[in-house]
């Protein structure tokens, strides 16, 4: 079954200028590096997303490194570059990046360091500050993920974070967990300092009720979205790498569901348009 790039439009139609902050693509001349996992057998192109593009009704996008190419951000900064100033990338950023490296992404279109701890993340929790320092006089944001369960035990470290960050993928509870528990009061309090915004992802990776409704993430957001709707972005997560093209969720459908989690007009352009272009094209 080939990976699904167009369909019925979303019942919902996104606002005007809308951003999906967080999308992979991959080069078929270009395989996975030692350390990561394969790329997608399909290899899910820059081509294949402007499709999805077209059928979701978004303007513009935010390419982030996968696992697959480790520290190598070359087939991410040359996507970025073919979409002409309709996207930004978030790279991998190491302690031994140079701030040379960095003046050149920086003008290729990069604005974000991408922290994975989980399996075959690239770059970790124990360096992230000093990958902050690197970006900071850029004005870059981290992206930030890990099993949200052990926010408490990270908490000291994401508020020692200068200048803006995001929480990846709904905060990656593994499992969800409820709005009335310590870890959660930790998000509202990350995101009351000002400069951590929560990303709607992949709702489908962390969630323990399931689709189609999700709802121990659902109940999660919609509390963070009344708390905070102006720190809170959203992001496709295509290609659904977590699993192969015959799992990946409905794109058009997975969006209609979030939106019906925002409670209105103002809110969603806040979420789809004005958060993520300040967070990402304020230059």
């Amino acid at each position: 079954m080939a990976r699904q790039l167009n369909g019925q439009a979303p019942n919902i139609a996104l606002p005007k200028g809308s951003i999906d902050t967080h999308i992979h693509v991959y080069d078929a001349q270009h395989p996975n590096l030692p350390g990561g996992p394969n790329i997608p057998n399909d290899a899910a192109s820059l081509e294949d997303y402007q499709q999805v593009m077209k059928w979701l009704g978004i303007d513009k996008v935010v390419i982030t490194q996968p696992n697959a190419y480790q520290t190598d951000n070359q087939v991410l900064l040359n996507a970025v570059q073919k979409m002409e100033g309709k996207a930004r990338g978030i790279v991998v950023v190491t302690p031994e990046t140079t701030e040379a490296e960095l003046e050149k992404w920086h003008q290729m279109g990069a604005r974000g360091a991408r922290i994975m701890q989980l399996t075959q993340g690239a770059v970790r929790l124990k360096d992230m500050l000093s990958v902050n320092d690197k970006i900071a006089s850029f004005g870059w944001s981290c992206i930030v993920q890990f099993n949200g369960r052990e926010i408490l035990e990270h908490a000291s470290l994401l508020h020692r974070i200068k200048g803006n960050f995001s929480l990846d993928h709904h905060g990656k509870f593994l499992p969800p967990v409820k709005t009335n528990s310590a870890e959660f009061k930790q998000v509202l309090s990350l995101l009351d300092k000002g400069n951590c915004y929560y990303k709607m992802a992949a709702c489908y990776e962390s969630s323990a009720s399931g689709g189609p409704d999700y709802a121990d993430v659902a109940e999660m957001t919609k509390a963070v979205i009344q708390h905070t709707p102006e720190r809170v972005i959203w992001g496709s997560n295509w290609p659904h790498v977590s699993g192969s093209p015959e799992q990946a969720p409905n794109d058009a459908k997975l969006l209609d569901l979030i939106q019906n989690w925002i409670p209105d007009e103002s809110t969603r352009k806040a979420i789809f348009v004005d958060n993520p272009e300040h967070l990402y094209w304020r230059d």
